[in-house]
């Protein structure tokens, strides 16, 4: 399979080889192809991602090396090609391929591709505007440079876990992979700030990205928060460390999520909800809310226990004052605006195979992000880009297949 890339896509024209696996780089690659980047995966012969076995569950009907729906997540756009760059002469085709790129995407350990010749210092030699970014746990500096790292860790380490969670429960992680996440999106911002430099000068640059970094750097305002003061935020469960009423309250029949925001949109719900709250002094202002916020609560619950859930937004949706329920997945997908906006797409394999995926959520006027290739069968494009790329022919990619470098 050939890439498709609409020649008006913002990206057009970049090519980038993904030595990246699991999540922070997968998800960083799948971003530029969207954009219209030709995203070469090279992936290991025979396993290829980790994350093709993570499951279930699994595409129905696939087999486990390629299909589970954690792979199929953080992989479209991309074209598969699997070389075991352990052989040195896989080793030797990952860098033949390398002076076709602009810009190379890995996370190993520190120095971990040195020994293949692959690192950044060996790898600008042959092509020295190459935007090369290494994702890692904690950096190629530091005490922990040589730590291997994980989503998990990172958020227990960062201080995420500390600030989630219920106040008398135990510290509680993301169900989503948010340090991985948080880490995909700073490498593509930094990859595309120094892709534009090497455009300007044609100088590339070694990218160092850590999901401890990102994690500390996306504490935003509690991080801040602390920083100011030299207090430690406390976990507050669903509500917030600086706004009140910001939290999960019990409904007639389920939960909502009430999120007032000024002293204006509290008068408001108050009024749509017949109470007298703001004329108390301890709920007259935010500041004095945030105080009182246990007995805020308690004037509350009973207040948002009388309607149910659809109730309560139909009447607070007409006083202005912002608020939603707690959908479940099904809920999500079924919703008219998730619909309207078409975050589902579907795509067909080359096989005929038909997969339902999640579609890049930003919306351009002129360069649209386009989703042109479903998650890579394992290695469906080794030939293609070999014969493409490098001028192989049907004999040197037998010879290839035959020891076992693709």
């Amino acid at each position: 399979m050939t890439n498709t890339s609409n020649p008006k896509a913002a990206l057009a024209g970049v090519r980038v080889l993904d030595l990246s696996r699991v999540l922070a780089g997968p998800w960083a690659t799948q971003i530029l192809g969207d954009f219209g980047a030709d995203i070469i995966k090279v992936e290991r012969p025979g396993a290829g991602d980790d994350t093709r076995s993570w499951g279930p569950p699994f595409l129905p009907g696939a087999n486990r090396h390629g299909d589970a729906a954690y792979y199929l997540a953080a992989n479209r756009n991309k074209r598969s090609v699997t070389i075991d760059f352990a052989k040195p002469e896989g080793a030797e085709l990952v860098r033949r391929l390398a002076p076709h790129c602009q810009i190379l995407v890995e996370n190993f350990k520190t120095g971990g591709l040195k020994k293949y010749g692959l690192d950044y210092a060996s790898i600008a030699k042959l092509n020295p505007a190459l935007v090369y970014c290494s994702i890692t746990g904690f950096g190629h500096t530091g005490p922990y440079a040589k730590r291997p790292g994980y989503d998990y860790i990172i958020q227990g380490m960062g201080g995420l876990m500390s600030l989630t969670g219920e106040p008398e429960g135990e510290p509680m992680k993301s169900a989503v992979a948010v340090a991985d996440l948080f880490s995909g999106m700073y490498a593509v911002t930094s990859i595309l700030a120094a892709l534009r430099h090497a455009e300007r000068t044609g100088e590339g640059q070694h990218l160092d990205v850590a999901l401890l970094d990102c994690q500390v750097a996306m504490l935003a305002n509690l991080g801040a928060s602390y920083l100011v003061s030299g207090e430690t935020p406390q976990r507050l469960g669903n509500q917030h460390a600086s706004i009140a009423p910001y939290q999960v309250l019990a409904t007639a029949d389920g939960h909502i999520i009430l999120a007032v925001g000024n002293d204006g949109q509290f008068r408001d719900f108050c009024a749509a909800a017949g109470v007298a709250l703001h004329e108390d002094a301890r709920f007259a202002t935010n500041e004095a809310r945030v105080v009182h916020r246990a007995a805020l609560t308690e004037a509350l619950r009973p207040i948002l226990a009388l309607r149910s859930t659809s109730e309560w937004i139909a009447v607070l949706e007409r006083a202005e004052v912002p608020c939603g329920p707690i959908n479940t997945l099904p809920q999500v997908y079924a919703d008219p605006q998730v619909a309207a906006r078409g975050l589902v797409q579907e795509v067909a394999r080359p096989n005929g195979e038909s997969v339902r995926i999640t579609s890049n959520p930003v919306r351009m006027s002129e360069t649209p992000a386009d989703l042109r290739l479903a998650p890579p069968v394992l290695g469906q494009d080794t030939d293609s880009v070999l014969r493409d790329m490098l001028n192989a022919d049907a004999i040197d990619i037998a010879r290839w297949r035959d020891v076992g470098v693709i």
